[in-house]
């Protein structure tokens, strides 16, 4: 089974998660901040990853500390859940749209972090979550999880649509990137062996 389970505390945040790469899409998400709430949701639903989440964080100075290590403890438990990474399809891609927004994300398991952003949001917030968060989400995601990933906003002029639509073309496209191809028969997909 391809499941992980992480907790992560500090004197910012305690982190509990559960990730199933081979769910359902089911997801129970209780961040302490409801934009985000919605985006794992959104992720874990198209994805079809299970996902459980519960964050307490230092909210009453704000949602850096909750979103920067949400997005550690979930690239963490990817991580984790794909081991040595035997017989995964390693790359995807997916060009996404919603409504006037159009957005490209890709995905490469390599064991390299990095995050390219190539994203205009409008808007400096959506409720009271700052939308400059997105980006430290991401950060500590490829971080943690060892993985190239692209954004590219191909057009876009309202920020929810902007931020939903990389959420779910994240998980749609981790989603493609994580499945297992039988034609590899358990190979590492790399020319060294290992990622």
């Amino acid at each position: 089974m391809r499941m992980s389970e992480i907790k992560r505390k500090t004197t910012e945040t305690d982190i509990s998660l559960k990730l199933d790469l081979d769910g359902s899409g089911k997801s129970e998400i209780d961040t302490g901040c409801g934009f985000m709430d919605h985006m794992l949701t959104l992720f874990a639903r198209h994805g079809r990853f299970d996902l459980a989440v519960t964050c307490k964080g230092d909210v009453k100075v704000d949602y850096h500390h909750s979103v920067e290590d949400l997005g550690i403890v979930l690239g963490s438990a990817f991580a984790e859940s794909l081991g040595d990474m035997r017989g995964i399809e390693r790359y995807a891609d997916i060009v996404l749209p919603m409504d006037e927004t159009l957005m490209l994300c890709a995905v490469d398991i390599s064991g390299r972090d990095y995050l390219g952003f190539d994203v205009s949001i409008p808007a400096a917030k959506v409720g009271d979550f700052d939308t400059e968060l997105v980006k430290e989400f991401f950060l500590g995601f490829v971080r943690k999880a060892a993985v190239t990933l692209h954004f590219k906003e191909l057009a876009g002029e309202n920020t929810h649509h902007i931020i939903e639509a990389m959420f779910k073309a994240f998980g749609r496209t981790m989603a493609k990137a994580v499945k297992i191809n039988e034609e590899y028969e358990g190979e590492i997909p790399s020319t060294k062996g290992v990622l």
